[in-house]
Protein backbone atom coordinates (compact mmCIF):
# COMPACT_ATOMS: atom_id res chain seq x y z
CA UNK A 1 0.00 0.00 0.00
CA UNK A 2 1.71 3.23 -1.15
CA UNK A 3 2.02 5.84 1.60
CA UNK A 4 0.03 9.15 1.07
CA UNK A 5 1.71 12.33 -0.63
CA UNK A 6 1.94 15.29 1.11
CA UNK A 7 -0.43 17.78 0.25
CA UNK A 8 1.79 20.16 -1.28
CA UNK A 9 2.41 17.72 -4.11
CA UNK A 10 -0.99 17.79 -5.11
CA UNK A 11 -0.53 21.52 -5.23
CA UNK A 12 2.51 21.49 -7.14
CA UNK A 13 0.71 18.98 -9.73
CA UNK A 14 -2.38 21.08 -10.07
CA UNK A 15 -0.47 24.85 -10.16
CA UNK A 16 -0.39 25.08 -13.87
CA UNK A 17 3.69 24.87 -13.50
CA UNK A 18 3.22 27.38 -10.49
CA UNK A 19 0.78 29.95 -11.85
CA UNK A 20 -2.23 29.33 -9.66
CA UNK A 21 -4.34 32.00 -9.69
CA UNK A 22 -1.48 34.29 -8.25
CA UNK A 23 -1.90 37.09 -10.99
CA UNK A 24 -5.35 37.55 -9.46
CA UNK A 25 -4.88 37.47 -6.29
CA UNK A 26 -1.80 40.03 -6.23
CA UNK A 27 -4.13 42.16 -8.94
CA UNK A 28 -6.69 41.95 -5.39
CA UNK A 29 -6.24 45.25 -3.33
CA UNK A 30 -9.12 44.47 -0.97
CA UNK A 31 -6.86 42.20 1.32
CA UNK A 32 -2.71 42.55 1.90
CA UNK A 33 -2.88 38.44 1.90
CA UNK A 34 -3.20 35.62 -0.53
CA UNK A 35 -4.70 32.45 0.00
CA UNK A 36 -2.78 29.57 1.76
CA UNK A 37 -2.49 27.55 -1.44
CA UNK A 38 -0.96 30.75 -3.29
CA UNK A 39 1.54 31.32 -0.20
CA UNK A 40 3.52 28.09 -0.83
CA UNK A 41 3.28 29.24 -4.94
CA UNK A 42 4.66 32.62 -3.97
CA UNK A 43 7.74 30.90 -2.73
CA UNK A 44 9.11 29.35 -6.01
CA UNK A 45 9.02 32.99 -7.14
CA UNK A 46 10.90 34.40 -4.55
CA UNK A 47 8.34 35.60 -1.91
CA UNK A 48 7.03 34.76 1.52
CA UNK A 49 3.64 36.66 2.81
CA UNK A 50 4.64 37.69 6.58
CA UNK A 51 2.96 39.97 9.00
CA UNK A 52 4.42 42.09 11.96
CA UNK A 53 4.32 40.71 15.29
CA UNK A 54 5.15 43.03 17.16
CA UNK A 55 1.99 44.32 16.43
CA UNK A 56 0.29 41.29 16.18
CA UNK A 57 -2.23 41.27 19.40
CA UNK A 58 -2.88 45.41 19.37
CA UNK A 59 -4.65 44.82 15.90
CA UNK A 60 -6.42 41.53 16.83
CA UNK A 61 -7.81 43.72 19.95
CA UNK A 62 -8.84 46.59 17.75
CA UNK A 63 -10.77 44.23 15.38
CA UNK A 64 -7.88 44.90 12.39
CA UNK A 65 -6.27 42.17 9.87
CA UNK A 66 -2.38 41.04 10.52
CA UNK A 67 -0.14 44.00 9.22
CA UNK A 68 0.73 41.45 6.56
CA UNK A 69 3.62 42.61 3.87
CA UNK A 70 5.96 40.32 2.06
CA UNK A 71 9.44 39.45 1.87
CA UNK A 72 11.07 39.21 -1.60
CA UNK A 73 14.69 37.13 -1.95
CA UNK A 74 16.76 37.83 -4.67
CA UNK A 75 18.62 35.35 -6.64
CA UNK A 76 21.92 36.73 -7.44
CA UNK A 77 24.62 33.32 -7.85
CA UNK A 78 27.77 34.10 -5.53
CA UNK A 79 26.21 37.27 -4.33
CA UNK A 80 28.21 39.72 -7.13
CA UNK A 81 26.27 42.55 -8.06
CA UNK A 82 27.50 45.91 -9.94
CA UNK A 83 27.23 49.45 -8.09
CA UNK A 84 24.20 49.81 -10.36
CA UNK A 85 22.13 47.06 -8.78
CA UNK A 86 23.39 48.01 -5.16
CA UNK A 87 21.87 51.88 -6.12
CA UNK A 88 18.41 50.10 -7.32
CA UNK A 89 18.27 47.44 -4.33
CA UNK A 90 18.84 50.63 -2.34
CA UNK A 91 16.70 52.55 -4.06
CA UNK A 92 13.81 49.32 -3.59
CA UNK A 93 14.07 49.24 0.05
CA UNK A 94 13.39 53.02 0.74
CA UNK A 95 10.83 53.27 -1.91
CA UNK A 96 8.41 49.72 -1.52
CA UNK A 97 10.08 47.90 1.62
CA UNK A 98 10.79 49.09 5.14
CA UNK A 99 13.84 50.82 4.51
CA UNK A 100 16.39 48.34 5.23
CA UNK A 101 19.04 45.56 2.93
CA UNK A 102 19.14 42.22 4.72
CA UNK A 103 22.07 40.53 4.00
CA UNK A 104 21.49 37.07 3.71
CA UNK A 105 24.01 33.77 4.85
CA UNK A 106 23.07 32.85 1.19
CA UNK A 107 24.40 35.91 -0.22
CA UNK A 108 21.50 37.28 -1.48
CA UNK A 109 19.37 40.44 -0.60
CA UNK A 110 16.27 40.37 1.17
CA UNK A 111 13.97 43.31 1.03
CA UNK A 112 11.44 43.03 3.89
CA UNK A 113 7.78 45.02 4.16
CA UNK A 114 6.66 44.75 0.91
CA UNK A 115 2.99 45.42 0.53
CA UNK A 116 1.17 43.47 -1.76
CA UNK A 117 0.12 46.40 -3.75
CA UNK A 118 3.56 47.44 -4.12
CA UNK A 119 4.53 43.49 -5.09
CA UNK A 120 4.44 43.73 -8.50
CA UNK A 121 6.21 46.75 -9.18
CA UNK A 122 8.99 46.25 -6.98
CA UNK A 123 10.10 43.00 -8.91
CA UNK A 124 9.69 44.78 -12.38
CA UNK A 125 11.89 47.42 -11.11
CA UNK A 126 14.29 44.76 -9.75
CA UNK A 127 14.31 43.55 -13.38
CA UNK A 128 14.88 46.44 -14.76
CA UNK A 129 18.88 46.07 -14.05
CA UNK A 130 19.03 41.91 -14.78
CA UNK A 131 18.13 40.82 -11.02
CA UNK A 132 15.14 38.48 -10.58
CA UNK A 133 13.86 36.27 -7.35
CA UNK A 134 13.33 33.22 -9.33
CA UNK A 135 13.63 30.41 -7.85
CA UNK A 136 15.00 32.47 -4.49
CA UNK A 137 12.84 30.22 -2.62
CA UNK A 138 10.33 26.80 -2.88
CA UNK A 139 11.29 23.00 -3.65
CA UNK A 140 13.78 23.95 -6.54
CA UNK A 141 17.18 24.48 -6.28
CA UNK A 142 18.27 27.78 -4.48
CA UNK A 143 20.56 30.85 -4.79
CA UNK A 144 24.34 29.31 -5.56
CA UNK A 145 26.82 30.50 -3.15
CA UNK A 146 30.59 30.62 -3.60
CA UNK A 147 33.83 31.73 -2.02
CA UNK A 148 33.69 35.84 -2.95
CA UNK A 149 36.94 36.94 -1.90
CA UNK A 150 38.75 37.34 -4.96
CA UNK A 151 42.11 37.84 -3.72
CA UNK A 152 42.48 34.09 -5.89
CA UNK A 153 41.49 35.74 -8.74
CA UNK A 154 41.36 33.41 -11.77
CA UNK A 155 39.78 30.75 -8.84
CA UNK A 156 37.12 32.94 -7.92
CA UNK A 157 35.81 33.70 -11.58
CA UNK A 158 36.34 30.39 -12.41
CA UNK A 159 33.87 29.36 -9.30
CA UNK A 160 31.57 32.23 -9.91
CA UNK A 161 30.98 31.53 -13.54
CA UNK A 162 30.02 27.72 -12.40
CA UNK A 163 27.58 28.98 -9.72
CA UNK A 164 25.88 31.59 -12.85
CA UNK A 165 26.16 28.14 -15.26
CA UNK A 166 24.55 25.90 -12.66
CA UNK A 167 21.91 28.19 -11.58
CA UNK A 168 21.07 28.76 -15.16
CA UNK A 169 20.73 24.78 -15.69
CA UNK A 170 18.21 24.47 -12.90
CA UNK A 171 15.85 27.10 -13.23
CA UNK A 172 12.57 26.44 -13.56
CA UNK A 173 11.79 26.47 -17.14
CA UNK A 174 8.09 27.38 -16.38
CA UNK A 175 7.04 31.03 -17.60
CA UNK A 176 4.89 31.33 -14.64
CA UNK A 177 6.84 34.29 -12.95
CA UNK A 178 7.68 36.36 -16.28
CA UNK A 179 3.36 36.40 -16.92
CA UNK A 180 2.83 37.20 -13.06
CA UNK A 181 5.21 40.00 -12.83
CA UNK A 182 6.56 40.86 -16.21
CA UNK A 183 3.73 41.34 -18.21
CA UNK A 184 4.50 38.62 -20.15
CA UNK A 185 2.21 36.78 -22.45
CA UNK A 186 2.18 33.16 -22.61
CA UNK A 187 3.85 31.30 -25.60
CA UNK A 188 1.20 29.21 -27.74
CA UNK A 189 2.80 26.26 -28.76
CA UNK A 190 1.89 22.89 -30.25
CA UNK A 191 4.47 21.03 -27.74
CA UNK A 192 3.07 21.14 -23.93
CA UNK A 193 5.04 22.95 -21.29
CA UNK A 194 7.28 20.40 -19.21
CA UNK A 195 10.15 20.90 -16.58
CA UNK A 196 12.65 18.67 -18.36
CA UNK A 197 14.80 18.50 -14.85
CA UNK A 198 12.30 19.07 -11.91
CA UNK A 199 9.24 17.43 -13.57
CA UNK A 200 5.56 18.87 -12.79
CA UNK A 201 5.73 18.10 -8.90
CA UNK A 202 9.54 19.77 -8.70
CA UNK A 203 11.60 18.71 -5.75
CA UNK A 204 10.18 17.16 -2.52
CA UNK A 205 11.66 20.11 -0.78
CA UNK A 206 14.27 22.88 -1.13
CA UNK A 207 17.77 22.35 -2.36
CA UNK A 208 20.89 24.18 -1.92
CA UNK A 209 24.13 24.65 -3.82
CA UNK A 210 27.69 25.78 -2.90
CA UNK A 211 31.23 26.08 -3.89
CA UNK A 212 34.10 26.85 -2.03
CA UNK A 213 37.61 27.24 -2.37
CA UNK A 214 40.02 25.88 0.34
CA UNK A 215 41.62 26.55 2.40
CA UNK A 216 38.15 28.84 3.24
CA UNK A 217 34.79 27.22 3.94
CA UNK A 218 33.40 30.51 4.05
CA UNK A 219 30.28 29.12 2.08
CA UNK A 220 29.91 26.24 4.80
CA UNK A 221 30.07 23.51 2.24
CA UNK A 222 29.20 20.82 4.65
CA UNK A 223 25.86 22.53 5.67
CA UNK A 224 24.61 22.01 1.89
CA UNK A 225 22.70 19.35 -0.32
CA UNK A 226 25.46 19.62 -3.03
CA UNK A 227 28.62 21.14 -2.83
CA UNK A 228 31.96 21.55 -5.25
CA UNK A 229 35.39 22.00 -2.75
CA UNK A 230 37.71 23.03 -5.83
CA UNK A 231 41.31 21.63 -6.08
CA UNK A 232 43.81 23.98 -7.26
CA UNK A 233 47.29 22.97 -8.38
CA UNK A 234 49.12 26.78 -8.20
CA UNK A 235 45.76 29.05 -8.95
CA UNK A 236 44.28 26.18 -11.61
CA UNK A 237 41.45 24.45 -10.81
CA UNK A 238 42.05 20.91 -11.93
CA UNK A 239 38.74 19.71 -10.45
CA UNK A 240 36.26 19.67 -7.52
CA UNK A 241 35.54 17.49 -4.73
CA UNK A 242 31.56 16.70 -4.73
CA UNK A 243 29.75 16.27 -1.97
CA UNK A 244 26.40 15.01 -0.74
CA UNK A 245 23.60 15.24 1.86
CA UNK A 246 24.38 18.58 4.32
CA UNK A 247 21.35 20.72 5.43
CA UNK A 248 20.68 22.24 8.86
CA UNK A 249 17.02 22.27 10.14
CA UNK A 250 15.20 19.73 12.32
CA UNK A 251 12.10 19.99 15.15
CA UNK A 252 12.40 20.25 18.71
CA UNK A 253 11.08 16.79 19.82
CA UNK A 254 11.47 15.00 16.61
CA UNK A 255 14.87 13.02 17.47
CA UNK A 256 14.34 11.50 13.82
CA UNK A 257 15.11 15.12 12.76
CA UNK A 258 18.71 16.32 12.90
CA UNK A 259 21.02 18.68 11.34
CA UNK A 260 23.80 16.64 9.10
CA UNK A 261 27.08 17.24 7.87
CA UNK A 262 27.89 15.91 3.83
CA UNK A 263 29.33 13.22 2.74
CA UNK A 264 32.36 13.54 0.01
CA UNK A 265 31.72 11.08 -2.07
CA UNK A 266 34.47 11.82 -5.11
CA UNK A 267 36.26 14.03 -7.46
CA UNK A 268 35.14 15.27 -10.92
CA UNK A 269 36.85 17.91 -13.61
CA UNK A 270 35.57 21.34 -14.12
CA UNK A 271 33.83 20.04 -17.54
CA UNK A 272 31.60 17.66 -15.65
CA UNK A 273 29.91 20.01 -12.60
CA UNK A 274 26.97 21.50 -14.41
CA UNK A 275 26.09 17.38 -15.29
CA UNK A 276 26.74 16.60 -11.74
CA UNK A 277 24.41 19.17 -10.53
CA UNK A 278 21.86 17.91 -12.59
CA UNK A 279 21.81 14.52 -11.89
CA UNK A 280 22.08 14.74 -8.01
CA UNK A 281 18.88 16.69 -8.25
CA UNK A 282 17.18 14.17 -10.66
CA UNK A 283 17.82 11.66 -7.70
CA UNK A 284 16.32 13.99 -4.98
CA UNK A 285 13.44 14.24 -7.63
CA UNK A 286 12.93 10.76 -7.83
CA UNK A 287 14.01 8.80 -4.38
CA UNK A 288 13.23 11.68 -1.94
CA UNK A 289 10.64 11.81 0.72
CA UNK A 290 7.28 13.55 -0.83
CA UNK A 291 5.11 11.77 1.99
CA UNK A 292 6.86 13.91 5.08
CA UNK A 293 8.42 17.00 4.28
CA UNK A 294 10.22 16.83 7.70
CA UNK A 295 12.09 14.06 6.18
CA UNK A 296 11.99 15.23 2.72
CA UNK A 297 15.36 17.09 2.78
CA UNK A 298 18.41 15.30 0.54
CA UNK A 299 19.96 15.07 3.67
CA UNK A 300 17.42 12.40 5.18
CA UNK A 301 17.80 10.80 1.09
CA UNK A 302 21.56 10.12 1.55
CA UNK A 303 21.08 9.36 5.42
CA UNK A 304 18.17 6.38 4.03
CA UNK A 305 20.07 5.11 0.86
CA UNK A 306 23.63 5.67 2.08
CA UNK A 307 26.39 7.44 0.90
CA UNK A 308 27.70 4.63 -0.62
CA UNK A 309 24.22 4.02 -2.21
CA UNK A 310 23.47 7.48 -2.96
CA UNK A 311 26.66 7.33 -5.22
CA UNK A 312 25.85 4.26 -7.00
CA UNK A 313 22.68 5.72 -7.83
CA UNK A 314 23.98 8.72 -8.58
CA UNK A 315 26.50 7.09 -11.17
CA UNK A 316 24.09 5.01 -12.91
CA UNK A 317 22.02 8.74 -13.42
CA UNK A 318 25.69 10.34 -14.74
CA UNK A 319 26.69 6.73 -16.79
CA UNK A 320 30.51 7.24 -15.29
CA UNK A 321 32.41 6.78 -12.15
CA UNK A 322 33.15 9.78 -9.72
CA UNK A 323 37.12 9.78 -9.17
CA UNK A 324 38.81 9.14 -5.70
CA UNK A 325 38.38 12.32 -3.14
CA UNK A 326 41.52 14.34 -3.40
CA UNK A 327 42.95 16.07 -0.42
CA UNK A 328 42.17 18.86 0.54
CA UNK A 329 42.18 21.49 3.83
CA UNK A 330 40.11 24.12 5.38
CA UNK A 331 41.25 26.62 7.85
CA UNK A 332 38.31 29.03 8.63
CA UNK A 333 34.56 29.72 7.72
CA UNK A 334 35.04 33.33 8.29
CA UNK A 335 35.47 36.41 6.04
CA UNK A 336 38.55 37.75 5.17
CA UNK A 337 38.30 41.77 6.90
CA UNK A 338 39.95 44.67 5.87
CA UNK A 339 41.85 45.84 2.86
CA UNK A 340 43.04 42.72 0.58
CA UNK A 341 45.16 42.61 -3.14
CA UNK A 342 44.56 41.00 -5.59
CA UNK A 343 46.52 39.81 -8.09
CA UNK A 344 46.26 42.23 -10.60
CA UNK A 345 47.11 45.22 -8.66
CA UNK A 346 44.02 46.32 -7.87
CA UNK A 347 42.52 45.98 -3.98
CA UNK A 348 39.28 44.64 -2.03
CA UNK A 349 38.06 45.67 0.80
CA UNK A 350 35.72 43.31 3.25
CA UNK A 351 33.31 44.93 5.89
CA UNK A 352 31.37 44.04 8.58
CA UNK A 353 27.80 44.42 8.84
CA UNK A 354 26.15 43.76 11.82
CA UNK A 355 23.47 41.16 11.77
CA UNK A 356 23.81 41.58 7.88
CA UNK A 357 21.26 44.19 8.16
CA UNK A 358 22.30 47.43 5.67
CA UNK A 359 20.66 50.52 7.77
CA UNK A 360 20.91 53.86 9.19
CA UNK A 361 21.22 54.09 13.02
CA UNK A 362 21.99 57.06 15.16
CA UNK A 363 25.65 57.56 15.18
CA UNK A 364 26.20 55.03 12.21
CA UNK A 365 24.55 55.74 8.98
CA UNK A 366 26.07 52.85 7.21
CA UNK A 367 22.99 52.53 4.70
CA UNK A 368 24.01 55.66 3.76
CA UNK A 369 27.61 55.81 3.43
CA UNK A 370 27.48 52.38 1.36
CA UNK A 371 25.41 54.30 -1.19
CA UNK A 372 27.51 57.21 -1.64
CA UNK A 373 30.43 54.58 -2.24
CA UNK A 374 28.34 52.75 -5.01
CA UNK A 375 27.34 56.35 -6.65
CA UNK A 376 31.52 57.07 -6.96
CA UNK A 377 31.28 53.50 -8.14
CA UNK A 378 28.76 53.15 -10.89
CA UNK A 379 29.75 52.90 -14.47
CA UNK A 380 33.15 51.51 -13.60
CA UNK A 381 34.44 48.70 -15.56
CA UNK A 382 35.65 46.11 -12.97
CA UNK A 383 34.52 47.26 -9.27
CA UNK A 384 31.46 45.28 -7.57
CA UNK A 385 30.31 44.36 -4.59
CA UNK A 386 30.24 40.64 -3.20
CA UNK A 387 27.76 39.53 -0.88
CA UNK A 388 29.52 36.82 1.57
CA UNK A 389 28.22 33.66 3.21
CA UNK A 390 29.00 35.53 6.70
CA UNK A 391 26.35 38.51 6.58
CA UNK A 392 29.02 40.52 4.90
CA UNK A 393 30.29 42.81 2.11
CA UNK A 394 32.71 42.91 -0.26
CA UNK A 395 33.61 45.95 -1.95
CA UNK A 396 36.06 44.56 -4.89
CA UNK A 397 38.27 44.98 -7.68
CA UNK A 398 39.29 48.54 -6.95
CA UNK A 399 41.75 50.41 -8.87
CA UNK A 400 44.38 52.19 -6.70
CA UNK A 401 42.40 55.52 -8.01
CA UNK A 402 39.00 54.46 -6.81
CA UNK A 403 40.38 53.28 -3.56
CA UNK A 404 41.14 56.68 -2.92
CA UNK A 405 37.96 57.87 -4.29
CA UNK A 406 36.10 55.84 -1.62
CA UNK A 407 38.43 56.60 1.67
CA UNK A 408 37.23 59.30 2.70
CA UNK A 409 33.84 58.39 2.61
CA UNK A 410 34.80 55.06 4.23
CA UNK A 411 36.18 57.60 7.24
CA UNK A 412 33.11 59.90 7.14
CA UNK A 413 30.46 57.40 7.61
CA UNK A 414 32.28 54.84 9.89
CA UNK A 415 32.45 52.38 7.84
CA UNK A 416 35.74 51.28 8.66
CA UNK A 417 35.44 51.57 12.42
CA UNK A 418 32.85 48.55 12.47
CA UNK A 419 36.17 46.31 11.87
CA UNK A 420 37.64 47.09 15.21
CA UNK A 421 34.73 44.85 16.80
CA UNK A 422 35.61 41.83 19.04
CA UNK A 423 36.31 38.46 16.54
CA UNK A 424 33.46 36.73 18.27
CA UNK A 425 30.77 39.45 17.41
CA UNK A 426 33.25 39.36 13.70
CA UNK A 427 32.70 35.85 13.51
CA UNK A 428 28.84 36.01 14.46
CA UNK A 429 25.51 35.16 12.54
CA UNK A 430 22.02 36.12 13.18
CA UNK A 431 18.99 34.64 11.31
CA UNK A 432 15.78 37.92 10.63
CA UNK A 433 13.24 35.92 13.08
CA UNK A 434 11.12 38.31 15.05
CA UNK A 435 9.25 40.64 14.50
CA UNK A 436 8.60 38.96 10.43
CA UNK A 437 9.24 35.36 10.12
CA UNK A 438 6.25 33.25 11.16
CA UNK A 439 8.43 30.29 12.30
CA UNK A 440 10.61 32.41 14.93
CA UNK A 441 10.07 31.19 18.87
CA UNK A 442 12.76 33.53 19.90
CA UNK A 443 14.69 36.93 18.74
CA UNK A 444 17.48 36.30 16.99
CA UNK A 445 18.68 39.46 14.86
CA UNK A 446 17.81 42.03 17.13
CA UNK A 447 19.29 39.96 20.56
CA UNK A 448 22.32 38.43 19.65
CA UNK A 449 24.24 41.98 19.34
CA UNK A 450 23.14 42.99 22.74
CA UNK A 451 24.22 39.16 23.78
CA UNK A 452 27.76 39.76 22.34
CA UNK A 453 27.98 42.93 24.43
CA UNK A 454 27.40 40.98 27.49
CA UNK A 455 30.14 38.45 26.85
CA UNK A 456 32.65 40.94 25.15
CA UNK A 457 33.31 41.89 29.03
CA UNK A 458 34.07 38.54 29.75
CA UNK A 459 36.46 38.54 26.63
CA UNK A 460 38.04 41.50 27.45
CA UNK A 461 38.85 40.05 31.21
CA UNK A 462 40.08 36.95 29.94
CA UNK A 463 42.54 38.67 27.08
CA UNK A 464 40.72 37.34 23.67
CA UNK A 465 38.90 40.01 22.36
CA UNK A 466 41.01 38.95 19.07
CA UNK A 467 40.47 35.21 18.95
CA UNK A 468 37.71 34.15 16.88
CA UNK A 469 35.10 32.37 18.36
CA UNK A 470 32.44 31.68 15.66
CA UNK A 471 28.44 32.50 17.21
CA UNK A 472 25.25 32.31 15.95
CA UNK A 473 21.97 32.90 16.78
CA UNK A 474 18.50 31.13 15.24
CA UNK A 475 15.22 32.06 16.29
CA UNK A 476 14.08 28.43 15.42
CA UNK A 477 15.27 25.07 14.59
CA UNK A 478 15.05 25.40 10.61
CA UNK A 479 18.43 26.33 10.70
CA UNK A 480 18.98 29.51 8.27
CA UNK A 481 21.98 30.98 10.62
CA UNK A 482 23.57 27.25 10.36
CA UNK A 483 23.71 27.42 13.74
CA UNK A 484 24.39 23.55 13.96
CA UNK A 485 27.61 23.84 13.35
CA UNK A 486 28.93 26.86 15.17
CA UNK A 487 31.40 26.35 18.20
CA UNK A 488 28.35 28.37 20.04
CA UNK A 489 25.17 28.23 18.84
CA UNK A 490 21.81 29.20 19.95
CA UNK A 491 18.28 28.43 18.77
CA UNK A 492 14.99 29.36 20.21
CA UNK A 493 12.32 27.41 21.88
CA UNK A 494 10.15 29.73 23.48
CA UNK A 495 9.87 33.39 24.07
CA UNK A 496 13.15 34.68 25.57
CA UNK A 497 14.45 31.12 25.82
CA UNK A 498 17.13 29.30 23.47
CA UNK A 499 18.50 26.13 23.27
CA UNK A 500 22.50 26.57 24.36
CA UNK A 501 24.56 24.62 22.34
CA UNK A 502 28.46 23.88 22.06
CA UNK A 503 31.67 22.10 20.20
CA UNK A 504 30.72 23.09 16.72
CA UNK A 505 34.02 22.50 14.17
CA UNK A 506 35.78 26.38 13.75
CA UNK A 507 35.77 25.73 9.79
CA UNK A 508 32.26 24.34 9.87
CA UNK A 509 33.59 20.46 9.66
CA UNK A 510 31.95 19.13 12.83
CA UNK A 511 28.12 19.83 14.38
CA UNK A 512 27.86 21.02 18.01
CA UNK A 513 26.44 19.65 20.66
CA UNK A 514 22.89 20.52 22.63
CA UNK A 515 24.93 21.80 26.39
CA UNK A 516 21.62 23.04 28.46
CA UNK A 517 17.99 23.66 27.19
CA UNK A 518 15.69 26.54 27.45
CA UNK A 519 17.65 29.10 28.90
CA UNK A 520 16.53 32.85 29.79
CA UNK A 521 18.67 35.06 27.83
CA UNK A 522 19.44 36.97 30.92
CA UNK A 523 21.11 33.45 32.02
CA UNK A 524 23.24 33.23 29.26
CA UNK A 525 26.17 35.26 30.74
CA UNK A 526 26.84 33.60 33.78
CA UNK A 527 26.29 29.86 31.51
CA UNK A 528 28.99 30.76 29.64
CA UNK A 529 31.42 33.26 31.43
CA UNK A 530 33.10 30.47 33.58
CA UNK A 531 33.53 28.17 29.91
CA UNK A 532 35.24 31.19 28.34
CA UNK A 533 37.30 31.80 31.36
CA UNK A 534 38.36 28.09 31.46
CA UNK A 535 39.01 28.28 28.01
CA UNK A 536 41.61 31.20 28.11
CA UNK A 537 43.48 29.40 30.93
CA UNK A 538 43.76 25.74 29.93
CA UNK A 539 43.44 25.71 26.27
CA UNK A 540 46.09 24.19 24.26
CA UNK A 541 48.08 26.33 21.76
CA UNK A 542 46.18 26.73 18.97
CA UNK A 543 43.19 24.74 20.08
CA UNK A 544 40.08 26.38 19.08
CA UNK A 545 37.01 26.84 21.64
CA UNK A 546 34.85 24.21 20.21
CA UNK A 547 37.72 22.24 20.13
CA UNK A 548 38.75 22.54 23.77
CA UNK A 549 34.84 22.25 25.03
CA UNK A 550 34.90 18.74 23.54
CA UNK A 551 38.47 17.67 25.48
CA UNK A 552 37.56 19.35 28.70
CA UNK A 553 34.20 17.27 28.99
CA UNK A 554 31.09 20.12 28.54
CA UNK A 555 29.89 18.45 25.60
CA UNK A 556 30.44 14.68 23.74
CA UNK A 557 31.49 15.32 19.84
CA UNK A 558 28.81 14.97 17.65
CA UNK A 559 30.11 12.12 15.12
CA UNK A 560 27.08 11.50 12.82
CA UNK A 561 24.29 13.85 12.51
CA UNK A 562 22.26 10.59 13.88
CA UNK A 563 24.48 11.14 16.77
CA UNK A 564 23.36 14.69 17.76
CA UNK A 565 20.38 13.70 20.07
CA UNK A 566 22.42 11.65 22.08
CA UNK A 567 24.69 11.28 24.77
CA UNK A 568 23.47 14.62 26.03
CA UNK A 569 24.28 15.55 29.66
CA UNK A 570 21.85 18.64 30.51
Amino acid sequence: MSKKLHPNEALKENSNFLRGNLAEEFADTSTGAISADNQQLSKFHGMYLQDDRDVRADRRKRKLDKAYSFLIRVRMPGGVITPDQWLKMDYLSDNYANGTLKLTTRQAFQLHGVIKFNLVQTVREMHSVALDSIAACGDVNRNIMCNPNPHISSAHAETLKLADDISAHLLPQTGAYHEIFLEGEKVISSEPEEEKIYGNTYLPRKFKIAIAIPPSNDVDIYAHCLSFIAILEGEKIIGYNVSVGGGMGMTHGAEDTFPRLADVIGFITPEQAVDVSEKVVLVQRDFGNREDRKQSRLKYTVEKMTPEGFTAKLEEYLGYKLQPAKEFKFETNGDRFGWSENSNGNVNLNLFIPGGRVVDTLGYPMKAGLKEIAEVLKGTEGADFRLTANQNLVIANLTPAERKLIEPLLEKFGLIKALDSSAMRLNSIACVSLPTCGLALAEAERYLPSLITDLEETLENCGLRHDAITIRMTGCPNGCGRPFISEIGFVGRNPGKYNVYLGGGFFGQRLNKLYKESIPGEEIKPLLTPIIEHYAKEREDGERFGDFVIRTGYVKATTAGNTFHKEINL
